[in-house]
């Protein structure tokens, strides 16, 4: 339980990179292409408002699961260890989910498939939060997030590349994501150290659900954390929720580019994001490390993050999209490594490591309810896409400004 200090080595990090990696393509995946190619064939004239509604329950059943899974993990006693059983559990019953999600073609059919994969890869992303503050001491964390982050980025290229070239028919798209969900995350789970829990410190089963939640008032640094995340969260989630349908219907992709799809100008513009994802994350977790300076860099980070936001509001072109992507990469990236190490620094108790990330993480979750919630009535309804961009950009700039309530952290 103690913080650990021995830093990790480079196969520790390839190895849950790894597992993060199949874990986001499994989430991201089904998100971009696969959902809403899906459920436009089954209801087109209603498909973003079922969208919004699969998603949105989707993402609260992750919400859900996600802490209750990582306090049962706090609890796990046995030879296998603590993360390990969860981490196996989570892979197998996602890319079991994602098969059967494949074969469904009724609203009900998707909405229940993408529940259970939803519920299956909670369990897997909370024993790999975990695993940082578990394994990985203070002074190596920006670095180490840093290099987790990145396959939250490769995840969604790998994804919509393997279901848009690789293979393109949506069963077999989500029979390939399924199948390397459970072989990435193998070589961590049966390779990475996880000593088995002691009974005598494994924390009490009463109170357990009571546990569930952490009272802002007594921390509350993990609070103005978790209140950050979410917001900067909601603005990026609201911003990608309606982009295939934003290039084919407003900005007009394939008009644009005849014989083209608009899931190519999707891949082009998830391709240049990456790209600068990755140029970013890393560097900004080491630069965060040697100033010791969290907040600064969050907050940089969100502002960051809503100028694309209002820019495409203003503009809804493919070069401003273009544009929008590096500004937007830049800014995650430097979010993904910062404010999760952040994270890790505001935490209640090291008996609770899983449980507490858990419930950070619905604030991660969280936002894929909120953002169907708002972005469905504000597109249908309430002035649609540059009326949703403008409040996407607003989001970003408040989650920037709450980072600085956290007192604990620099």
């Amino acid at each position: 339980m103690a913080e650990p200090t021995r830093p990790v080595r480079a196969l520790w990090v390839a190895g849950i990179s790894l597992a993060n990696l199949g874990m986001w393509m499994a989430f991201f995946g089904p998100l971009q292409v696969l959902l809403p190619e899906q459920i436009g064939r089954i209801v087109p004239s209603d498909k973003e408002t079922v969208l919004a509604w699969v998603t949105g329950v989707g993402a609260t059943m992750a919400l859900i699961a996600t802490p209750l899974a990582g306090a049962l993990s706090d609890r796990t006693t046995g030879r296998l260890g603590r993360r390990r059983p969860w981490v196996l559990a989570g892979a197998a019953l996602g890319g079991a989910g994602l098969v059967v999600l494949g074969t469904q073609e009724t609203v009900w059919g998707v909405l229940l498939g993408w529940s259970l994969v939803q519920t299956a890869l909670s369990c897997l992303n909370a024993t790999l939060l975990a695993a940082v503050p578990d394994h990985v001491p203070r002074s190596q964390r920006g670095a180490v997030s840093g290099w987790i982050g990145i396959p939250q980025s490769a995840g969604v290229v790998a994804a919509v590349v393997l279901v848009t070239i690789v293979v393109t028919e949506i069963a077999p798209g989500y029979t390939l994501i399924g199948v390397l969900t459970l072989a990435l995350a193998l070589p961590f789970a049966l390779l990475s150290p996880d000593p088995p829990l002691p009974r005598a410190a494994r924390p009490p089963w009463r109170g357990m659900l009571r546990g569930l939640w952490v009272s802002p008032r007594r921390y509350p640094d993990f609070g103005w954390a978790f209140l950050t995340r979410f917001l900067i969260g909601t603005g990026n989630a609201m911003f990608i929720l309606y982009l295939l349908y934003f290039l084919r219907d407003t900005v007009g992709y394939e008009d644009l580019f005849p014989g083209s799809d608009a899931t190519d100008g999707l891949l082009t513009l998830i391709l240049v994001y990456t790209a600068a994802v990755v140029a970013t994350t890393v560097v900004a977790g080491l630069i965060s490390d040697r100033l010791g300076r969290r907040r600064v860099m969050v907050a940089f980070a969100g502002v960051v993050m809503g100028v694309p936001a209002f820019m495409v509001a203003l503009s809804p072109t493919w070069s401003t999209l273009l544009v929008c992507a590096v500004v937007l990469g830049v800014g995650f990236g430097v979010f993904l490594s910062v404010d999760n190490a952040l994270v890790t620094e505001v935490l209640p108790s090291a008996e609770g490591r899983a449980k507490d990330l858990g419930i950070v993480n619905i604030a991660s979750s969280g936002p894929q309810v909120i953002a169907p919630a708002l972005a469905g009535p504000i597109v249908v309804h309430l002035g649609g896409y540059p009326v949703l961009y403008t409040v996407c950009g607003l989001v970003s700039l408040l989650g920037a400004a709450v980072v600085w309530k956290i007192k604990g952290v620099r």
